[in-house]
């Protein structure tokens, strides 16, 4: 995995902001970064993979809180409400033969990728072509990587997508997961405040299930689901860890084991 690494401030009193160095919106694209974040991630990450990863978001971070440290634009003890508060995640989903790693602070993802899933974890019996990543796994990924997302219409539509390619036919099943989705979306337009909306993980966390059929992902699925999403987000732009991300990351892991 490939991070981008700091951009050097337009001034030399403005520090690295992780607007800088991450896809990330809101409040937190405008907050430095923080020595102490970037030590919480690298803590995060040992945690989770057993060490801290090469171009990763923990080493991004570390580049960065060094650069705004050494120009005195914070201190070394300092850390970001973002970071302190509302937390620094490193969160593992399996599927066979992989695993799709996630990299959050305060609920936005610095960096998604994905890795094999060491030998000694495998069922001797399942080889590598045939841990192909199914549409319903992909969706069930979501819902680990983005579950406290409320639905919106642009993942109803970005499920809907995915259903249709699961399944190859246009027609809608009343009790399958693009259904449940469509009608979250509609719920949650109807209330203001986020923590009683239907989030992602209630619609997709068994999404193989309510699927009437499935199939392995592929890069035109991806496509199609990326498509969707955006056309129905006002930003013309996918959700970070999403339904579209989600499948994008199975459809890559598929590619590389053909």
């Amino acid at each position: 995995m490939s991070q981008e690494q700091p951009r050097r401030p337009q001034s030399d009193q403005e520090p690295i902001k992780y607007g800088d160095v991450f896809p990330v919106a809101g409040s937190l694209a405008d907050k430095p970064v923080a020595p102490q974040d970037a030590a919480l991630m690298q803590s995060a990450e040992t945690a989770v993979l057993g060490q801290t990863q090469k171009g990763g978001p923990a080493a991004t971070m570390q580049s960065a809180a060094t650069r705004n440290e050494r120009a005195g634009l914070v201190g070394h003890t300092d850390i970001t409400n973002a970071a302190g508060d509302e937390g620094v995640t490193v969160t593992e989903t399996d599927v066979p033969g992989r695993r799709i790693i996630t990299e959050s602070v305060a609920g936005q993802v610095l960096g998604q990728y994905v890795e094999p899933t060491p030998v000694s974890q495998m069922n001797p019996t399942v080889t590598a072509r045939q841990a192909a990543i199914t549409i319903g796994e992909a969706l069930e990924a979501t819902a680990q990587t983005a579950g406290n997302k409320p639905v919106d219409q642009s993942d109803s539509a970005a499920i809907q997508a995915a259903e249709v390619r699961a399944t190859g036919s246009t027609i809608i099943s009343p009790t399958g997961v693009a259904a449940a989705a469509q009608s979250a979306a509609s719920m949650n337009t109807g209330l203001t405040r986020d923590e009683d909306k239907i989030k992602l993980t209630d619609v997709l966390s068994n999404a193989t299930a309510r699927l009437p059929a499935d199939k392995a992902v592929t890069r035109q699925d991806a496509e199609g689901v990326m498509s969707a999403e955006m056309r129905n987000n006002p930003n013309l732009a996918t959700h970070p860890g999403g339904v579209a991300s989600s499948v994008a990351a199975a459809a890559r892991l598929n590619e590389s084991v053909v």
